[in-house]
């Protein structure tokens, strides 16, 4: 059995034995949760708190970037940022391996997503983010990627176009728009005048901040942490229409700007970054396509429909990178 089949078919009894292996006094339960890059469990543990272990897809991260990331992580706990830092084996590492896996384990926090828009708690994740790239920028990732144009933009197209997952009809529309996007996307990245890449978290949406009302954000899922613009680990926290974004952005960065400097000239990146994020989340799923989790969970992706309204959605990110950026007050 290949590694990929294995992983696809790991089992609840491997779990436990696994973690059990790593030293941890498991109980006999376990539950999978919402996730597709990776197999992730809440495991019991006797007399304990459950805890959280991943199991990591095979062939998408050396061991060096894993451990770069549990590292990065627990720096930021180290300085009381509120991370959820991968838990520590008898021996001290924080990957653990077993007949050919390899996972980690956190401990299990509880919360709700942030609501979107609320001004409060934006400002309070601005403060948290504002420490978190303060201490982003004192390093480099040697080991982990960094964000650019080649691997957001032409390398999923490419995919895209040579396993055939666009339909013929739509693929010349489809490679014009890429080209026109990443030609005004780089333009867009060439006047960003004192362009710094970062350290990040790299995919800062609400659904990876666990929010408690006593304690506020805590970050989790470091997975895709990579070297990147600043602005990368804020625009995901923005919603709904320009004059509501903007107030949004001002009760971030307020708060941001008390913990480190952010240069103004990074919010027009604003646009070709959710654009390459959009062409980036349609290469991953197919590249993942042959996870039996995927076309069961992603029905109406690959559909005449679904590249339709892509393409529609491209053609308006061309609009968008045009418009001049958000502002703050």
């Amino acid at each position: 059995m290949s590694e990929q089949d294995s992983f696809y078919a790991l089992t609840p009894d491997t779990v436990l034995d696994a973690v059990e292996a790593a030293g941890f006094d498991v109980s006999l339960s376990t539950l999978a949760l919402n996730s597709y890059e990776n197999r992730v469990y809440q495991v019991a543990i006797e007399e304990s708190e459950p805890i959280i272990v991943k199991f990591y897809r095979p062939q998408r991260w050396s061991d060096e970037a894993i451990i770069e990331e549990h590292q990065y992580s627990q720096l930021l706990s180290d300085h009381d940022i509120p991370v959820v830092a991968p838990l520590r084996g008898e021996d001290g590492n924080t990957l653990f391996t077993h007949q050919g896996y390899r996972f980690s384990a956190y401990p299990r926090k509880g919360g709700y997503a942030p609501e979107a828009g609320h001004f409060e708690q934006l400002e309070w994740i601005g403060r948290v983010l504002g420490r978190m790239h303060q201490l982003g920028k004192q390093a480099v990732f040697e080991h982990r990627p960094t964000l650019s144009l080649k691997t957001y933009c032409h390398e999923p197209a490419e995919f895209l176009l040579s396993k055939g997952f666009i339909p013929n009809q739509h693929q010349q529309p489809y490679q014009e728009l890429i080209q026109n996007l990443a030609t005004k996307i780089q333009s867009a990245f060439d006047q960003c005048h004192n362009l710094e890449f970062i350290r990040c978290h790299a995919d800062c949406h609400i659904g990876n901040i666990l929010w408690r009302d006593d304690t506020g954000p805590h970050f989790v899922d470091f997975d895709d942490c990579r070297m990147a613009p600043a602005i990368q680990d804020l625009w995901m926290l923005m919603a709904g229409d320009r004059q509501e974004r903007t107030l949004q952005l001002d009760a971030i960065l307020e708060e941001y700007c008390q913990y480190t400097s952010f240069n103004n000239a990074e919010l027009r990146l604003i646009e070709p970054l959710r654009t390459l994020r959009l062409i980036h989340y349609n290469g991953w799923l197919a590249k993942r396509w042959e996870d039996p989790a995927f076309p069961a969970t992603f029905r109406w992706f690959n559909t005449e429909n679904y590249w339709m309204q892509h393409i529609a959605e491209l053609r308006d990110q061309l609009d968008a990178i045009d418009a001049p950026p958000l502002q703050r007050f």
